[in-house]
């Protein structure tokens, strides 16, 4: 990517945006609005993510080569497993491509749950991918951040998401190396998913130069990389169409 200038860097970053809106006020006309702004003049986004009562509005209304993604277990993380199963299904059948699963990271010392909470929604999700939100902000202790990455890992996470942005603490570059290093000890053949705090073109870049610095050059595609946020568009396709920006610029 150190090839690259700004304005290619930031149409990359857009490719790879899971645009969001999780408001707690979110209405059926906020959504239809999030659909039409992930096709952008500077490419399209690689997903919206929205609560589970918008799927199956947000379906006929999305472009077809936009995913839409959805969250359960949101934002809480409990351990009612079978409750979560319940939403994932009715999710995948309203037209979900991806699930964003919070686990019951308040029971991270019993990894054999966590382990068999993904393992089970997994299997619930189907066809959809699955990514795993650790809430690392709240878990704080990098060795049970790598824990709760290697019981997700275990139990079959199609990714790694960091964050649900409803807290304190949501994504830091700490916590995504940890992250980003539990995916590369796998072959690099899960995701990651930085979310909650990401701002500006400057935030997202941070991200995608580390997950290819520890994943290798050219691993941060939106196959295997998202960033979950919603005003950062604003600031990613000021830099992709040369546009003048408002002057934010937050490091990573």
């Amino acid at each position: 990517m150190a090839d690259m200038d700004d304005r290619s860097v930031a149409r990359a970053l857009i490719a790879c945006l899971d645009l969001t809106n999780l408001n707690d006020d979110c209405t059926e006309a906020d959504v239809a609005a999030l659909c039409e702004r992930a096709v952008t003049p500077e490419g399209k986004v690689a997903a919206i993510c929205i609560w589970p009562r918008f799927v199956a509005f947000a379906r006929p209304r999305l472009d077809s080569a936009i995913r839409i993604a959805t969250v359960v277990n949101f934002p809480h993380g409990g351990d009612d497993v079978e409750a979560a199963k319940r939403e994932t299904r009715a999710a995948v059948a309203d037209g979900a491509d991806e699930i964003d699963l919070v686990i019951a990271y308040r029971r991270l010392r019993d990894v054999d749950f966590v382990e068999a909470q993904v393992r089970e929604l997994k299997a619930a999700a189907g066809t959809a991918r699955l990514k795993t939100i650790l809430e690392t902000g709240e878990i704080g202790d990098p060795v049970l951040i790598r824990q709760a990455a290697e019981a997700a890992l275990r139990g079959g996470a199609d990714f790694l998401k960091t964050s649900t942005g409803k807290t304190r603490i949501s994504a830091t570059p700490e916590a995504a190396t940890v992250l980003l290093e539990a995916i590369a000890g796998r072959g690099g053949m899960v995701g990651f998913k930085p979310a909650g705090g990401i701002k500006t073109f400057d935030d997202a870049r941070g991200y995608r130069d580390l997950a290819e610095q520890i994943c290798g050059a050219g691993w941060a595609i939106p196959e295997r990389f998202r960033i979950g946020a919603s005003g950062v568009l604003t600031d990613l396709l000021a830099v992709a169409s040369g546009a003048a920006r408002d002057g934010t610029r937050a490091g990573y």
